[in-house]
């Protein structure tokens, strides 16, 4: 007779932990959250409860506000087979959401701009292909657009973009970046997953079409990629034309 044992999770903590005392099952806080509409700053708040919680929120809850905030762009990036994604769930929630910023002498090494929440940001997966070069545009990648931080002094009005690629690992992009002999980033990793960064400015293999896309300067955009296929990147906005800022105004 074959017995099926359900896998435990519990907490290593001090005695003094309430956690130690028991926690509600996985299912009344999956329709909890599901209630609350996934909402992502409770979701972060319960990872920091403890183990067992940030086990839960790893493998449940990330998957979920990812599966209802961009649902079209996960079942494609699922697509493949694979019951999870480059990275993990916890670090697409992220991407999704948070706009990362930069730091002075950092990553982009411009002025600090703080990481902040967006919670409005559309992906795209046909805007993913101006930022690839054409042997390479059978590769799937989607492109945020960008999140704009107006008059930053001498860098004038900043733009930054993130994306994830699909299957990074069997990608174009990632083969050329490897022919190419193209180096990690000596110091940063990224923010998203804290994976090592290939840049694709060095590797000179952004297209003329990315800064079209962006609506940016075609000599002030530079992007990053790491190995679990996330993209940051950063560029220096065309300012409105008279036209565009009268029809805003209308």
């Amino acid at each position: 007779m074959t017995m099926i044992i359900t896998k435990q999770y519990r907490c290593i903590h001090s005695a003094s932990c309430a956690c130690t005392k028991g926690h509600l099952s996985e299912d009344v806080i999956f329709l909890l959250l599901q209630h609350l509409n996934w909402n992502p700053k409770i979701i972060a708040t319960l990872s920091c409860v403890c183990k067992w919680f940030d086990d839960l929120v790893k493998r449940v809850l990330w998957k979920e506000f990812c599966r209802t905030r961009a649902p079209k762009m996960m079942h494609d990036l699922q697509s493949s087979g694979s019951h999870s994604v480059d990275g993990n769930w916890s670090a697409l929630g992220k991407l999704l959401i948070y706009c990362s910023g930069c730091k002075k002498d950092g990553l982009f090494n411009r002025i600090h701009i703080p990481g902040h929440f967006a919670y409005r940001t559309r992906f795209s997966r046909t805007s993913g292909k101006s930022f690839l070069l054409p042997n390479c545009r059978t590769d799937v990648l989607y492109v945020s657009d960008p999140c704009e931080h107006l008059d930053q002094g001498e860098e004038g009005d900043v733009g930054f973009f993130r994306g994830v690629f699909k299957s990074f690992a069997t990608s174009k992009v990632r083969k050329m970046l490897i022919r190419r002999g193209a180096k990690f980033h000596p110091t940063e990793f990224c923010p998203y997953c804290k994976a090592k960064l290939w840049s694709m400015l060095q590797a000179k293999m952004i297209p003329q079409s990315a800064s079209c896309r962006l609506g940016a300067y075609e000599d002030c955009i530079e992007y990053y990629v790491c190995l679990n296929g996330h993209v940051l990147g950063v560029c220096t906005l065309l300012p409105l034309s008279d036209s565009e800022e009268v029809s805003e105004l209308d």
